[in-house]
């Protein structure tokens, strides 16, 4: 974007989350060889999105909101596309009653760099927006995308650990608190203050933020994995404290469950709590 009052962003898997009812009464009037069928159908295809160029997450969802999300990543939009036809077809959608969806890319948000890429130009004294100002700023973002770490925050596969907390977000734009009115300085400052209250969580909970501005009814999608369902309420709570949590957060709706793995499927068709059999990494 190269404007010196937004913060520019890396941009990595698209993203999205499925919501579905489960008819558990009308599942189980159907026979058992019946059931055994769909179900290996579903899990088969379910181990396809796992094993291809994406990936997909499995979650039974605690509440009446829904039972089951499907966290869909794909290199493409189009990936998504067919991540989502690719489970329209399956018989189990018979059962199964779409309750909500969120469309997002994860993304990288570069504040602090982006604050330096502009003094780095300012400094060589370079016309802004000249080409020889948009080629250095170019090069200067390409070495944000080659740092390994940013890479692989990136392209990172649905974080295995066993619970999950998806909850969507913005920014506040009302009278006199409306966050992109304030200058690029103070907002910097007040991301890298709320940033630090996440890493005193690190080990415990693992973060993955995505952007959907134009693609979704909020500017931003956050999931969060744990091994403890606990970690959700207290980082969740302590960032109320932050400013800009405070201040200019507004939330939708939370979705928190079980994740499970893709041979227990069956067992959450049946009514059973579902393992989760990955290994488990921070």
């Amino acid at each position: 974007m190269r404007h010196p009052g937004v913060p520019e962003s890396l941009e990595g898997w698209w993203i999205l989350h499925r919501m579905f009812g489960f008819d558990r009464r009308r599942w189980a009037l159907i026979p058992d060889e019946e059931q055994q069928r769909i179900a290996q159908e579903a899990g088969d295809t379910f181990a396809q999105c796992k094993n291809g160029e994406g990936d997909l997450g499995l979650a039974q969802l605690v509440g009446h909101k829904a039972d089951l999300m499907l966290t869909h990543y794909a290199k493409t939009y189009d990936g998504l596309a067919e991540a989502q036809t690719t489970i329209d077809r399956l018989e189990l959608l018979d059962y199964l009653q779409p309750r909500d969806s969120y469309v997002s890319v994860l993304e990288l948000g570069l504040y602090d760099a982006t604050g330096k890429i502009h003094a780095t130009l300012q400094e060589r004294n370079l016309k802004p927006h000249s080409p020889e100002w948009n080629s250095a700023f170019d090069d200067l973002l390409a070495e944000q995308e080659k740092n390994p770490r940013n890479a692989e925050r990136l392209w990172a596969k649905v974080p295995q650990r066993r619970y999950v907390c998806f909850y969507p977000m913005d920014k506040k734009r009302a009278e006199g608190e409306n966050w992109y009115t304030l200058p690029y300085a103070d907002r910097a400052r007040l991301m890298l203050d709320h940033g630090k209250i996440g890493r005193t969580f690190h080990g415990l909970v693992t973060q993955v933020i995505s952007g959907s501005v134009g693609f979704d009814d909020y500017e931003w999608g956050v999931d969060l994995y744990a091994d403890d369902p606990l970690v959700f309420k207290k980082l969740i709570y302590e960032m109320r404290f932050d400013e800009v949590s405070a201040k200019y957060a507004v939330f939708g709706p939370f979705w928190n469950g079980l994740q499970f793995s893709v041979e227990e499927f069956p067992r959450f068709l049946a009514g059973e709590v579902p393992a989760f059999n990955e290994k488990v990494s921070a």
